[in-house]
Order: structure tokens, then sequence, then C-alpha cells
């Protein structure tokens, strides 16, 4: 635009919309402090891009240490891959993870299998530094993963979102 004045004036319109994506901006840190910030994600069939890093990468800090996962369905082959595979994401975070709190319930078909991947897991967590500390209950049904930042991030099916593995 080489009119002065018209520059001068979608100057002031961009002045404006960016201090408003400011306020914007302000607000919404404002409501996550105060534990008011409530974000919705549906992940349609087949859908895809809904990697554990894209969806809780954000939700991840330099300042987080210890995590709570409670999910009732750790418990089958791929459902312990899952669960490997969102541990392993912790670690290749800019996060200082140094516990992770698995509340979840025993496998009464092969509770062994169940018990000797997950005591493989703690083991190689504790190599890199981690504690796993494992809880079985029979009660528990909601899902959710706390991590001690301040998030609580409630997850429909768990860590149980991609589809079985077909064998």
């Amino acid at each position: 635009v080489k009119d002065d004045s018209k520059r001068g004036h979608y100057r002031d319109k961009i002045k404006g919309y960016m201090d408003r994506a400011e306020q914007i901006k302000a607000h919404v840190n404002q409501l996550k402090e105060d534990g008011k910030y409530h974000e919705q994600i549906r992940i349609a069939e087949d859908a895809t891009g809904y990697s554990y890093d894209a969806l809780f990468k954000p939700y991840i800090s330099s300042l987080l240490t210890e995590v709570w996962v409670e999910d009732p369905y750790i418990r089958h082959t791929h459902q312990l891959y899952n669960f490997l595979r969102f541990c392993e994401m912790l670690l290749k975070a800019s996060c200082k993870v140094k516990n992770i709190h698995l509340l979840t319930t025993q496998d009464e078909a092969d509770s062994r299998q169940q018990s000797s991947a997950l005591a493989e897991l703690k083991e190689s967590l504790s190599a890199q530094g981690v504690t796993l500390d494992l809880q079985y209950s029979s009660t528990i049904h909601d899902r959710e993963i706390r991590f001690d930042n301040g998030w609580i991030i409630k997850i429909g099916r768990g860590l149980d979102y991609f589809k079985r593995p077909k064998v």
C-alpha cells in the first residue's frame, strides 16, 4: 500500500488485533492458573495424527516430575505397549519425570503376563532414574492422567485409543 493514510489505518487495525490476541492469551493463562481452563479433543473413528506426543506434549512442562495414570485397562499386550509408549514419550519430553504412578486392574485371565510385563517396564524405567509405582484396584472405572504441574487429563478411552492390532 502506497497511500500513507491507508497504511496508517491498516497498521492501527493490525495493532488492535495483536493487542486483543495478547489480552486473550493472558486471560487463558489466568484461567489455566486458576484451574478453570477446559479443552476437549474428540478423536473420530479411524482418525490419524493423534500420537501421545501430539496430545500430551502441550501439557508437559520442564517442571513436571510426577505423573499419575489411572486406567483400568492396562492388561492385554497392546494395552501394555500403549502404556510403554506413554512412558517413553515422558522420558523423551523436556521434563524431569522421576515418578510414574499406575493404578489399574489386575488381568483375571492372565495376571502372570501382565505382572511380568509391568515388572520389566518398572526395571527399565528404574535404569533411567524413574520410579514406577504399581497399584491394582478392582473398583476403578474412570480414566485420567494427572501431572504434578497442575494438569488433569480426563481421557475417555484411556491410553487405549489406538485400534487393537489385527493378529
